[in-house]
């Protein structure tokens, strides 16, 4: 049997046991180097201070409006953000984590698995506006790369993740595509949007959810910026904030809002 590179990996983290990839970075031209698979063997977790916000947040609404919330989180990654909040929110929440690269998923759906988060389903999906198939690029699983900063559409600006990506039709997967419209929850009280580059088309296909449910919004903004991201939120009654790379929404209704402001 020939040799094979062992990139996948079970780790003990903060958020519980893990499968990640150890080969889950990317370095900079200065050197430095970033990758979620990387600051969990580093540090033993990933954007701790983000998950412990998010979990706030929700046991906010959990007061306001009771047992049954609600989380989506799109771009899921391996699951850190579906993990940790699922384990913390169990007994009064649930968490649906969604991700377009096939063998990412395969690790977020044995981390839902491995920490018995019953209150946690994994997708294997690309959030953006319009229902409908999209194509996926494969990056070599074993070699380097910022997995988690992978474009599912090339532009102008790129990011490089640490290696070439092949882009032609011929070299892509196709997985579905679908809005969060088309999700059709009875109640949604936290979105969590992290997909490289397509913020603003996982907002545009959320639009019946933004006027119904009105959840509160945890956006990147370093690729599409803050300015686009307001543009779309504040007209549908949303106060925003910043905090590091992503931002912040609460609508003008939620009880929420106030805590916040306030804190």
């Amino acid at each position: 049997m020939a040799a094979r590179n062992l990139a996948f990996i079970l780790a003990a983290t903060d958020h519980g046991p893990m499968i990640l990839n150890r080969l889950d970075y990317a370095r900079t031209a200065d050197g430095a180097e970033y990758g979620v698979g990387l600051d969990i063997l580093r540090t033993g977790s990933y954007a701790r201070t983000d998950t412990d916000l998010l979990f706030n947040l929700l046991a906010a609404r959990r007061t306001q409006f009771g047992d049954g919330v609600v989380a989506l989180d799109c771009g899921a990654n391996i699951g850190v953000h579906t993990v940790d909040l699922a384990r913390r929110m169990t007994g009064w929440g649930q968490i649906i984590g969604i991700e377009a690269q096939e063998r990412i998923f395969y690790a977020l759906a044995g981390n839902i698995a491995l920490n018995n988060c019953d209150n946690a389903r994994a997708m294997l999906a690309a959030v953006t506006a319009v229902p409908g198939p999209i194509l996926v690029p494969a990056p070599d699983y074993h070699a380097p790369g910022s997995f988690g900063s992978l474009e599912l559409r090339p532009s102008a600006t790129t990011e490089f993740i640490g290696q070439p990506i092949n882009y032609t039709p011929a070299a892509m997967t196709e997985v579905a595509g679908i809005s969060i419209d088309s999700l059709a929850l009875p109640r949604l009280d936290l979105v969590k949007i992290d997909i490289e580059g397509m913020e603003i088309e996982a907002l545009d296909g959320a639009a019946e959810t933004l006027r119904t449910a009105k959840p509160i919004i945890f956006a990147e903004h370093i690729k599409v910026g803050r300015q686009r991201l307001t543009d779309v939120l504040e007209p549908a009654g949303y106060t925003i904030f910043v905090t590091g790379m992503n931002i912040l929404a609460i609508h003008g209704s939620d009880p929420t809002l106030t805590l916040v402001s306030q804190g």
